[in-house]
C-alpha cells in the first residue's frame, strides 16, 4: 500500500482537472471572513481511487469533507468532478453518498426501508429495488437483516446499514467522515478491513476522514495529512 503525504497530488486553480475524478482547487472555507477553517486545500482523486484525509480533530479535515459535499460555502477555489465546476450544483444533485460516524439512520424504518432510500427517490422500480436491497445486505455482511428494526442493531451493524444506504444509489464519489470512531477497537479494525475489501471490490471512488493513522493506511490506498488547515505538501 502507497502512503502519499500530499506530494505530488496537489492542484492550483485551473492548471490541473481530473478528467474522469473528482478534483479540489486551492479550496478556502471560512466560517467568519477573518477565520479560516480550510487554507488552499488542493488534491485530486482519480476514479477508482479511495483517498484519506488524516488529522487530529480540529484540524479542518471534516469540514473540507463538507465543502466538498457542498455542505459548506467556499470561501474562494474549486471543487470540480470530472472538469465540471460543481459551485452551482446542490448537495442533492451532485451524486455523492455520505457516511458519517453515527450513521443518522432512520430509526423508525426497517434496515431495507433504510437502504432503499436512495432508490426510491430515483424512483427505481420495486422488484429492481428489492434486489439491489437484498445484494447490498449480502455485501456489507448482513444477509436476512432486511425486516429488522435498525434500533435492534449493534454499532457496527448500524454502520454497515449506514454504508449500503451510501452505496445503493451508485455514488460517483462516496463521502466517509470518522465512519468507525464510535466503535471499541476490536470492532474498528475488524470494519476496517471489511470497509477496506468492498471499497476495492465495488471499484468505489472514495474520501475517508479520520484521526486514526492505522485505519487510514488500511482502508485507503492514498493518505493526506492536513494540520491547521492546511493539506501538508
Amino acid at each position: 500500500m502507497t502512503v502519499e503525504h500530499g506530494t505530488g497530488t496537489g492542484v492550483h486553480a485551473a492548471d490541473s482537472l481530473t478528467a474522469d475524478g473528482l478534483t479540489v482547487a486551492d479550496v478556502s472555507v471560512a466560517y467568519r471572513r477573518d477565520e479560516f477553517v480550510v487554507r488552499g486545500a488542493s488534491f485530486e482523486v482519480p476514479r477508482g481511487d479511495v483517498v484519506a484525509l488524516l488529522g487530529p480533530s480540529g484540524c479542518g479535515k471534516s469540514t473540507l469533507l463538507r465543502a466538498i459535499a457542498g455542505l459548506e460555502p467556499l470561501a474562494s477555489g474549486t471543487v470540480s468532478w470530472g472538469g465540471e465546476d460543481l459551485a452551482r450544483v446542490p448537495p442533492h444533485r451532485r451524486e455523492f453518498g455520505l457516511v458519517f460516524q453515527d450513521g443518522q439512520l432512520f430509526s423508525h424504518r426497517s434496515v431495507a426501508e433504510n437502504i432503499a432510500y436512495g432508490l426510491r427517490v430515483q424512483r427505481m422500480a420495486r422488484a429492481e429495488r428489492e434486489t439491489r436491497v437484498a445484494e447490498l445486505l449480502e455485501l456489507v455482511g448482513l444477509p436476512g437483516y432486511g425486516a429488522r428494526a435498525v434500533t435492534e442493531l449493534s454499532g457496527g451493524q448500524r454502520q454497515r446499514v449506514a454504508l449500503a444506504r451510501a452505496l445503493a444509489p451508485s455514488p460517483r464519489l462516496l463521502l466517509l467522515d470518522e465512519p468507525l470512531s464510535a466503535l471499541d477497537r476490536e470492532l474498528r479494525d475488524r470494519l476496517a478491513l471489511d470497509l477496506a475489501e468492498l471499497l476495492r471490490g465495488t471499484g468505489t471512488t472514495a474520501i475517508l476522514v479520520t484521526h486514526d493513522e492505522s485505519e487510514a493506511g488500511t482502508i485507503a490506498n492514498r493518505v493526506l495529512r492536513m494540520r491547521d488547515g492546511r493539506i501538508d505538501s
